[in-house]
């Protein structure tokens, strides 16, 4: 696909064509540039919110899973570089994890990250559930400030047979330039492949769930899972799936496309009008 800065140039074309087509004025014509410009960017922004969302997840569960498969195991998860420290503290039915990746940076699966996640769960042995409530402490994705406390409701089994993890978001991601979003809602992950084999690289979830996303300038985006996102881990960005989204002036369709690992993705505006995507 497209680049995005392209991809911007040729909407702007598109707009100046149809600004002159329809007789505005060179004001009005500025202003929807401006703002086909600025949608196109929050949409990218979003997806970014996504991906620092799914990496806290995948980490939380992977070392969920580990612990419990190695309660009284010392050895460092194969997944993750040496540069991570974990530290559990034990007491009758509670658990608190800390995982540490300092303040220089640590590069996990090509991403930088820095600061710490703690987590703690207990278990409803009954209902075969566990409640793990994370919190982010000076965590940093990249080069983007992550915050946010919440918790993640782990089902050993849906009606599909799978585990499920029911996380309640709130997240706020600050990128360096100041620009901030925040993330409340609602995500479903199954555990549709990869689950008890041991290793990282085969897992694989589908997302469904609504969430809202706002910027601090005030624009709201809502979402809706339309076709289940598939997250592999392996993978950055939901390598398919697709999302209705929904704002005061526009919507449409984000669609991470068919299958491939990579950072392309498009959105078809609801007059038709379709753009590419590249992700950050």
């Amino acid at each position: 696909m497209k680049n995005f800065n392209y991809v911007l140039r040729n909407i702007t074309i598109l707009l100046v064509v149809a600004v002159t087509l329809n007789s505005c004025s060179e004001s009005n014509e500025d202003v929807l540039i401006d703002n086909a410009a600025n949608d196109a960017v929050e949409l990218a922004r979003s997806a970014e919110v996504d991906a620092a969302s799914s990496s806290v997840t995948d980490i939380v569960t992977e070392i969920f899973e580990f612990d419990e498969a190695n309660p009284n195991s010392r050895v460092q998860p194969p997944a993750l570089p040496d540069c991570v420290t974990i530290t559990v503290v034990a007491e009758q039915g509670f658990r608190e994890v800390t995982i540490d990746f300092g303040t220089e940076g640590c590069l996990v699966r090509g991403h930088i990250l820095k600061g710490q996640i703690v987590f703690s769960y207990t278990r409803d042995i009954e209902a075969q559930e566990v409640l793990i409530t994370y919190d982010l402490v000076d965590f940093y994705f990249d080069n983007k400030n992550v915050l946010g406390n919440r918790t993640i409701l782990r089902t050993r089994e849906n009606d599909n047979g799978n585990p499920q993890f029911t996380h309640n978001l709130d997240l706020t991601v600050i990128w360096p330039n100041g620009v901030q979003a925040s993330r409340n809602g609602t995500k479903i992950r199954e555990w549709v492949e990869g689950f008890g084999s041991g290793i990282f690289s085969d897992n694989v979830f589908e997302v469904s769930g609504d969430w809202t996303t706002t910027f601090v300038n005030g624009n709201t985006h809502t979402y809706e899972v339309i076709t289940p996102l598939r997250r592999e881990v392996i993978c950055t960005y939901f390598v398919s799936g697709t999302l209705d989204i929904q704002r005061t002036n526009f919507g449409g369709i984000f669609d991470y496309g068919n299958g491939d690992c990579d950072n392309q993705a498009s959105f078809t505006f609801n007059n038709g009008t379709e753009i590419s995507i590249t992700l950050n």
